[in-house]
């Protein structure tokens, strides 16, 4: 079995942790904070300790998850790849592109696995939406656009686009498959001086495909949603739904009307398909272990990783005034 070792112990490791001591060996455990022993001591297989460079030591450890804040990913997974280790790292792997380019390359000189951990792509409703853009379904797709809002969490070390944006944006590049043209966000820093906790974005892309993500701390409501617009049909997938979370609409533009000049529309059945229930998390673990046992494309999940990172890059650039 692969030996896994997970970094970071906070709001997000302890899943990691429980998934990959159902899935793999889990041999280490690692964070800087010594009382996180105590989420430790569930798994007694595993060794803890509060310094990374001990962890990577390990000749005998085959990859390494990083889930430890987002300033630190790029310092951590670099370090773990130089040491031979194959590694899932949480989104964004890096915060510049330049840098996402460097793991990229360094991931592929050493012929290891590079993923990040994009975990909405692992979802089995965006899945079942991109397979029905795929089939052609929809027609042509003409917008994507996502609604990712909540009254809360606000953070200091990381503002909406790239605590919340990272989400939607790579859905939207899963689904579109393109690397955007143009890239242009606006928002405001209310609550937190220079973190921006409101920020519209705007993606144009070479097909003429346009993409739209609404990213906000401060919402009456919560919204977890990505809705995608066709020539034949709309679909929308919703992550707040419990049992629907992709709704097919069959409706479309029809002709237009020759006594107003107005287009009608045309307007079909309503269906949500059947959607596993399977944890994506899960399912994204059982990825990242099918890669590092050599199946799959190593290589095609670092590079749409560095795609991502690359917009992110581009919208953080337009909001600061670039």
């Amino acid at each position: 079995m692969t030996r896994i070792g997970v970094a970071g112990l906070g709001h997000w490791g302890p899943n990691l942790a429980r998934n990959f001591s159902e899935l793999a060996e889990l041999t280490w455990l690692c964070d800087s904070e010594p009382e996180r022993r105590d989420i430790a001591s569930r798994y007694t297989q595993a060794k803890f300790t509060s310094s990374f460079d001990e962890m990577l030591e390990d000749p005998n450890l085959d990859a390494v998850v990083v889930a430890t804040p987002v300033p630190t990913h790029f310092d951590l997974a670099r370090r773990a790849l130089e040491a031979g280790k194959h590694v899932l790292v949480e989104k964004p792997p890096a915060m510049k592109g330049h840098e996402m380019d460097e793991l990229v390359a360094l991931a592929s000189e050493r012929d290891l696995v590079l993923m990040p951990g994009h975990l909405l792509l692992y979802h089995p409703g965006v899945r079942r939406v991109k397979d029905m853009i795929a089939a052609g379904e929809l027609g042509d797709v003409l917008c994507v656009y996502g609604n990712r809002q909540n009254l809360g969490i606000i953070r200091s070390n990381e503002n909406a686009l790239w605590s919340l944006g990272v989400h939607d944006l790579s859905v939207i590049l899963y689904l579109l498959d393109e690397d955007p043209a143009e890239a242009n966000a606006f928002g405001r820093d209310f609550l937190t001086s220079g973190v921006e906790d409101v920020v519209f974005c705007y993606l144009r892309f070479p097909s003429g495909k346009i993409a739209h993500m609404h990213l906000s701390w401060l919402d009456p409501h919560k919204m977890r949603k990505i809705t995608v617009v066709g020539t034949e049909k709309m679909v929308v997938f919703d992550d707040m739904e419990l049992e629907r979370k992709v709704t097919v609409y069959e409706k479309a533009p029809w002709r237009p009307s020759d006594r107003y000049g107005e287009w009608q529309t045309r307007t079909g059945d309503i269906f949500s398909p059947r959607i596993a229930s399977d944890e994506p998390l899960k399912l994204e673990c059982i990825e990242f272990l099918r890669l590092v046992s050599g199946e799959g494309d190593r290589q095609k999940v670092a590079t749409d990783g560095a795609r991502v990172v690359r917009a992110l890059d581009m919208l953080t650039t337009s909001l600061h005034g670039g």
